[in-house]
C-alpha cells in the first residue's frame, strides 16, 4: 500500500468527526486506486488477451461509476456539510477499538490490517453487484449498463467469482478472511432463498402459507440476503481487531436489524413514489416484497403471481395504505434500534458520531420514507 495514511489529530466536536471520516474515506479510494493500479495491463499475447478478459472487467467492476456518487446524509446529522462522502463502517470499527488520537506504533499493526479490510469489504461488494445484475436480470447500475451487459455474462461471472477470491487473498489476516469465507456463504444462500421465489412451486406456497409463516421466510431471507451486506464488513473488522465476543454478538445483530430496515426500504419503493416523486419503481415480478406478502389474506381466492396484474392488485388493495404505513413504521424502529444497540458500545461521543455518519448517509431515507407515507395516508 502507498504510505498515506491520514490519521487524525485528537479534536473535539462534530467538525473534527467529519474531518476524520473524510480522511479515513479518502484514504480507502487511494488503497481502491492502488489496488486497480496494480493490475497487469499489457504483456506478450497471452498477456493482452487475459487483460482483455479479465484484468478490464475487474478495473471496471471496481471502479467508481457515474451516478454511484455517496448521498449526502440528512441536513441535521454530523457530515451534513461538504461534499458526499463514502464513509467505511470498517474504519468505525478502527477509530471505535483503537481511538480517533494519532496512530503509535502498536495502532500501525491494526490500521494496516484495517485498510486491507476495508479494500477486500468493497471487492466484496463489487462481486455481489455482478452477480446480483445477472441473477435479476437488471441491465443497468449506477446509471450505466451492467458488466454483463458490457462484457458478456460468462466473462461477468468470471470476473466476479476472481474478485471473491482476490479479496479473502487482499485480507491475508486469518480471522478476517473466515468472517468473510462466511459472509459469502450466507450471502449465496439469501440469493438462493430469493430466486426461489420465482419458482412455481414456492410461489404457491407462499400463497398458501399464514401469515406469520411469510413474515419469517422473509426476515430468513432478507437477514441473509441484505443484512449480510450490513454484518460482513464490520464483522470482519472486529474479527481482525479482536473485539470481545458479547460486543461482537451485539454489533452483529445490530447490523442484522439495518439489513431487516433497509430491505423493507426497498421493497416498500417498489410500491411508493421515489422521494423526489417523478418515478415508480415496478419491480413486481418476485414474491419476496413484503408489501406484497402482507397483502395476501384479504383475498385468498388467489391474487395473481407476477407481472402487470400482480401490479395492479398491489397498488389497488384497499388495505395498502395502512400496510405502507405499519411497513415503513418498522423499518424506522429497526434502523433506530440497530443505532442504540451500537452507540451502548461506543466508547465515546465521537464515535457514536462517526457511526451515525457512516450510517445516516443513506439511512435518513428510511425516516424520509415513512413521513411521506404518512403525509400520503393524512396521519
Amino acid at each position: 500500500m502507498a504510505d498515506t495514511a491520514r490519521t487524525a489529530t485528537t479534536t473535539t466536536g462534530t467538525a473534527g468527526v467529519e474531518a476524520v471520516v473524510r480522511q479515513d474515506a479518502t484514504l480507502l479510494e487511494d488503497d481502491l486506486r492502488e489496488f486497480i493500479g496494480s493490475l497487469p495491463t499489457e504483456g506478450d499475447l497471452y498477456g493482452a488477451a487475459l487483460s482483455r478478459s479479465l484484468y478490464a472487467p475487474v478495473a471496471d467492476a471496481l471502479a467508481s461509476k457515474v451516478g454511484q456518487a455517496a448521498l449526502p446524509p440528512a441536513p441535521q446529522a454530523p457530515g451534513h456539510s461538504g461534499s458526499p462522502l463514502r464513509p467505511s463502517i470498517v474504519y468505525w470499527a478502527y477509530r471505535n477499538y483503537r481511538g480517533f488520537q494519532r496512530a503509535t506504533s502498536d495502532d500501525a499493526t491494526d490500521l494496516a490490517l484495517i485498510r486491507r479490510t476495508a479494500v477486500a469489504v468493497r471487492i466484496l461488494l463489487k462481486a455481489a453487484v455482478v452477480l446480483d445484475d445477472i441473477q435479476d436480470g437488471s441491465d443497468v447500475r449506477y446509471g450505466e449498463p451492467a458488466l454483463h451487459i458490457t462484457h458478456g455474462i460468462p466473462l461477468a461471472l468470471n470476473t466476479a467469482s476472481w474478485l471473491i477470491m482476490a479479496a479473502l487473498r487482499h485480507a491475508a489476516e486469518p480471522a478476517v478472511v473466515a468472517s468473510f469465507v462466511r459472509a459469502v456463504g450466507n450471502g449465496f444462500t439469501g440469493q438462493a432463498g430469493d430466486m426461489s421465489t420465482r419458482t412455481a412451486r414456492t410461489r404457491a406456497e407462499l400463497l398458501a402459507a399464514p401469515h406469520g409463516e411469510r413474515v419469517r421466510f422473509w426476515e430468513s431471507v432478507a437477514a441473509l440476503k441484505t443484512g449480510t451486506l450490513f454484518r460482513m464488513p464490520l464483522d470482519a473488522a472486529v474479527a481482525g481487531l479482536g473485539v470481545i465476543e458479547d460486543e461482537r454478538r451485539t454489533l452483529d445483530d445490530a447490523m442484522r436489524r439495518l439489513g431487516l430496515a433497509s430491505q423493507l426500504f426497498n421493497d416498500l419503493t417498489d410500491v411508493v413514489p421515489e422521494l423526489g416523486g417523478a418515478n415508480t419503481h415496478e419491480d413486481f415480478d418476485g414474491l419476496s416484497n413484503r408489501v406484497f406478502l402482507e397483502l395476501v389474506d384479504s383475498t385468498r381466492t388467489g391474487p395473481p403471481a407476477q407481472g402487470e396484474q400482480l401490479k395492479a392488485f398491489v397498488l389497488g388493495h384497499p388495505g395498502l395504505q395502512q400496510t405502507l404505513l405499519e411497513l415503513s413504521g418498522q423499518a424506522v424502529e429497526l434502523k433506530h434500534s440497530a443505532k442504540e444497540a451500537v452507540h451502548r458500545v461506543c466508547r465515546s461521543a465521537r464515535s457514536a458520531a462517526y457511526f451515525d455518519v457512516t450510517i445516516e448517509r443513506k439511512g435518513h431515507l428510511i425516516d424520509r420514507l415513512h413521513e411521506t407515507v404518512r403525509q400520503r395516508a393524512g396521519v
